[in-house]
C-alpha cells in the first residue's frame, strides 16, 4: 500500500511462498478487500508463514589494484621495446646498417679492358677478347636454401668438367668457413662458350625442378662477371718480347709486365641490391665505369720478326744447340725491329711452355762475346791514334803474355798483317798487340780500353728497361787478372747480352753516336690520343771519322777472300760485319764447355740503315764457327729486312783495304 505518512520506505525483497488462493471478486470484476486499514494502521501480515531474512546486497571488489598491475606489466613491456629500439636505432645503428647493407647490397668489380699491343704498322700482337669470371654466392648452396645437404658437392660435380677445376677445390669455395660470405670466384677468364654451357645447364635444371619432381637447381647460385681474356693472334711470334698475362690478369713477363700499369687501365665498380641472387631493379644501383688500358705500339716489324725467328729456330735445331738469338735494329733511331730467340713458347698456352724458355734470352743471357767484341778494341786504337788501318802488325803463331801462351783459332806461320787484316782474319794475337799500344804501360792500356768499353755500353743496362735484363759483367781494370788483361781485348774475360752487342755495331753504323735501344714507339690512351715514347738518350762514343774507318775495315771481313765472314755477303750491297767464336761458360757448372758462335754487322756499309746480330749457344752438330752458322742467318735476315723496308743498294764501291803486306 502506498505510504501515507510521506516517508518512503525501501521496497522489500519478495520471497516466493506457497500459492495464494485467488482473492474474491466483486460483481463486475472488482477485487474485494478483506479489510480496509485506516491511516497509520500497520500493514497486515499476509498468511503463509514467516518470511526469511533478506540476503545482504552483492558487492564487487575495487578494480583499481588490477588496473595498476596490468598497467605496470604493460609499462615494463614497453620499456623493454623502447630500450631495444634505442639500442638498434641509436647505439648499434651503424653496425646494423652495415650488416643490412652487406646482406642486401652486392659490389662487383668491373674489370677494365686491357690495352692491346701492336707492331710499328698497327698489326695486332696481343689483344683482349670477351671472357667471364665464373662466380657464386655460397649462401645459396646451404641445406636450408636448397633443401638438400650436399648442394655444394652436386654443384661441384657438374661444374668441375666444364671449368677444368678440381671438384674438391670447388666444394671448398662453395662451402666456405665464413658462413656469411656472399661472393667467391670459381674460375677466371673463361670463354663465352664456357658460360653458355653453364647457363644452359642452369636452365635445364630450373625447367626440371618446375615439373614438381625431386630435382633441385643446385646451380641457382652460380653467376658470371664480364671480364676479358688475353689472346696472342700470332702464337709464339715475339713471345719473348710480349711476355704473358697470368691468372690474376697481371703481366707476367716482357712488355706485358714492363708496361702492366699502362695496359691494365683502371677497374670500375657496380653496386646493386639483390634478393635471392638476383638484382632488384627498383632498388637502384651505382656504377663507376672502368677505364680501358692504353694500346701500346712497339717498334718491331712483325714480318722482320717472323724472318728472324724462323731463321734462328731452324739453325738452333740444325746445330742441336742450347739456344740462339737474333736482334735487328734501326741504326739511326736505335729502334728494335726484331728480337727473336729460340726455343720460345706460346703465351696462349703456358701449360706446355718450358720454364727456361719463358724469358727473353736476348737480354737475359750473359755470355762472353768473343771476336765480335774486337771492333771495340780497334775503335779505341783508331780513336787514340795508336795505329791506322794500314799499320803493319807482325803476328806470330804463339804469343807469351803474363802466365799464358796465346794463339789464334788456327795454327799458322807468322802472319804479316795490316791492322785491317788483324780484324779481317780475326787474329787474337794481333788484337792483343794492337791494344797494347793504348798506353805506355799495360796498366795504362787497360784503363784506356776499359773507358771505351764503358762508353759502348758494356757493363751497363741497355736502356730498354726490360724485365730480367742483365747488364753483363765488366770488372774495373784494377781487378783484371793477368790473363784478363790480354783476353778482354779479343772478347773474353767479360760478358754481355745480345742487345748490348747489337748496340755496339749500331753505334759504329750511326757515325759513332750511341742511341739507347727502344722497343716502344708510343701509346694510345682511352681518349684516343697517341703519345710518342720519350726520345732515347744519345752519346758520342767515337768520332765520325773513326766510325767510317771501322765500317770500311768491317767490309774486309765479308768481302775479302781472307775474311772470315764470306757467308754473310749480300749481292749488290756493301756489307760490314764481324764473326765471333768464343769459349762458352756452362751456366750449370761455371766451367768452359762448348762455344758461343756469333756474327754482327750492318748494311749498307757505306750508308748504314740496319744492324743484325746473331748468336748461337753450344752448337753440337756441324760447325760451331760463327762465320759458318751465324753468317748465313745474318744474310737471310738482313736481305729480308732490306727488302721489307725498301732500302736499295747504294752502288758505292767497296773500300778494299789491304789485309796483309810483304815484309
Amino acid at each position: 500500500m502506498p505510504d501515507t505518512s510521506g516517508n518512503r520506505q525501501p521496497p522489500r525483497r519478495r520471497v516466493p511462498g506457497p500459492a495464494k488462493p485467488p482473492r474474491p471478486r466483486a460483481p463486475g470484476g472488482a477485487v474485494r478487500s478483506r479489510s480496509a486499514p485506516g491511516p497509520g494502521a500497520r500493514p497486515v501480515r499476509r498468511p503463509g508463514g514467516p518470511r526469511p531474512p533478506a540476503a545482504p546486497p552483492l558487492r564487487l571488489g575495487s578494480p583499481r589494484p588490477r588496473l595498476r598491475m596490468v598497467g605496470l606489466a604493460l609499462t615494463l613491456v614497453l620499456l623493454v621495446f623502447v630500450g631495444r629500439l634505442l639500442q638498434v636505432q641509436a647505439v648499434d645503428a651503424s653496425a646494423y646498417a652495415a650488416k643490412a647493407e652487406q646482406n642486401r647490397y652486392v659490389v662487383h668489380t668491373l674489370a677494365a679492358e686491357r690495352g692491346g699491343i701492336t707492331d710499328r704498322n698497327g698489326v695486332a700482337l696481343a689483344i683482349s677478347e670477351d671472357a667471364y669470371d665464373i662466380t657464386a654466392d655460397p649462401t645459396m648452396f646451404t641445406s636450408k636454401q636448397l633443401k638438400v645437404s650436399d648442394g655444394p658437392e652436386q654443384a661441384a660435380a657438374l661444374l668441375a668438367p666444364i671449368l677444368g677445376k678440381s671438384q674438391a677445390d670447388l666444394v671448398k669455395l662453395l662451402r666456405p668457413a665464413n658462413k656469411d660470405l656472399r661472393y667467391v670466384r670459381l674460375a677466371t677468364r673463361q670463354t663465352p662458350q664456357v658460360w653458355k654451357q653453364i647457363k644452359d645447364l642452369k636452365a635445364a635444371l630450373t625447367a626440371k625442378a618446375a615439373t614438381g619432381d625431386s630435382t633441385v637447381n643446385v646451380l641457382a647460385g652460380v653467376f658470371a662477371d664480364p671480364s676479358s681474356q688475353r689472346v696472342y693472334p700470332n702464337g709464339d711470334l715475339a713471345a719473348g718480347i710480349l711476355g704473358w698475362v697470368n691468372a690474376d690478369g697481371k703481366g707476367g713477363g716482357g712488355i706485358e709486365q714492363q708496361l702492366d700499369k699502362e695496359l691494365t687501365g683502371k677497374d670500375g665498380k657496380i653496386r646493386y641490391a639483390q634478393s635471392g641472387g638476383r638484382e632488384v631493379p627498383t632498388a637502384g644501383s651505382t656504377e663507376t665505369p672502368a677505364v680501358a688500358g692504353s694500346d701500346v705500339e712497339l717498334t718491331i716489324d712483325r714480318d722482320i720478326q717472323w724472318a728472324a725467328q724462323n731463321a734462328i729456330t731452324e739453325q738452333v735445331k740444325k746445330s742441336k744447340a742450347d739456344r740462339g738469338y737474333v736482334v735487328v735494329q734501326d741504326t739511326r733511331t736505335g729502334q728494335i725491329l726484331a728480337m727473336a730467340d729460340s726455343p720460345g713458347f706460346d703465351p696462349n698456352d703456358l701449360s706446355t711452355a718450358d720454364a727456361d724458355a719463358m724469358g727473353n734470352a736476348a737480354v737475359q743471357d750473359a755470355y762472353e762475346p768473343g771476336s765480335t767484341a774486337k771492333v771495340m778494341s780497334m775503335a779505341a786504337v783508331l780513336e787514340e791514334n795508336a795505329a791506322t788501318p794500314l799499320t803493319h802488325v807482325v803476328v806470330p803463331n804463339r804469343l807469351h803474355r803474363g802466365d799464358r801462351l796465346f794463339k789464334d783459332d788456327v795454327d799458322h806461320d807468322t802472319w804479316y798483317l795490316t791492322l785491317n787484316g788483324v780484324l779481317a782474319k780475326s787474329s787474337n794475337i794481333g788484337t792483343i798487340l794492337a791494344a797494347g799500344q793504348l798506353g805506355k804501360t799495360q796498366e795504362q792500356a787497360n784503363q784506356v780500353l776499359y773507358s771505351y768499353l764503358r762508353k759502348f755500353g758494356i757493363g751497363s743496362y741497355s736502356g730498354l728497361g726490360f724485365p730480367g735484363e742483365t747488364k753483363g759483367i765488366l770488372a774495373a781494370p784494377g781487378k783484371w787478372s793477368t790473363s784478363q788483361q790480354y783476353t778482354i781485348p779479343f772478347g773474353q774475360g767479360f760478358s754481355i747480352n745480345a742487345m748490348q752487342a747489337a748496340s755496339v755495331y749500331s753505334t759504329i753504323a750511326n757515325g759513332g753516336v750511341r742511341v739507347e735501344p727502344t722497343l716502344v714507339r708510343g701509346a694510345k690512351g682511352a681518349d684516343g690520343r697517341f703519345t710518342p715514347a720519350a726520345q732515347p738518350k744519345k752519346s758520342r762514343v767515337i768520332s765520325q771519322k773513326t766510325a767510317k774507318t771501322l765500317a770500311e775495315m768491317l767490309e774486309s771481313v765479308v768481302d775479302d777472300e781472307q775474311g772470315t765472314g764470306a757467308k754473310a755477303a749480300i749481292p749488290g750491297y756493301n756489307v760490314a760485319g764481324k764473326t765471333g767464336t768464343a769459349n762458352r761458360v756452362d751456366p750449370a757448372t761455371g766451367r768452359y764447355r762448348g762455344y758461343t758462335s756469333s756474327f754482327a754487322g750492318f748494311a749498307p756499309a757505306d750508308k748504314p740503315r740496319i744492324t743484325v746480330y746473331c748468336a748461337i749457344q753450344n752448337a753440337t752438330a756441324g760447325s760451331y764457327f760463327g762465320g759458318q752458322i751465324c753468317g748465313p742467318i745474318y744474310k737471310q735476315v738482313m736481305e729480308f729486312a732490306l727488302k721489307t723496308l725498301q732500302i736499295p743498294p747504294t752502288g758505292a764501291k767497296a773500300a778494299n783495304l789491304p789485309v796483309d803486306y810483304k815484309p
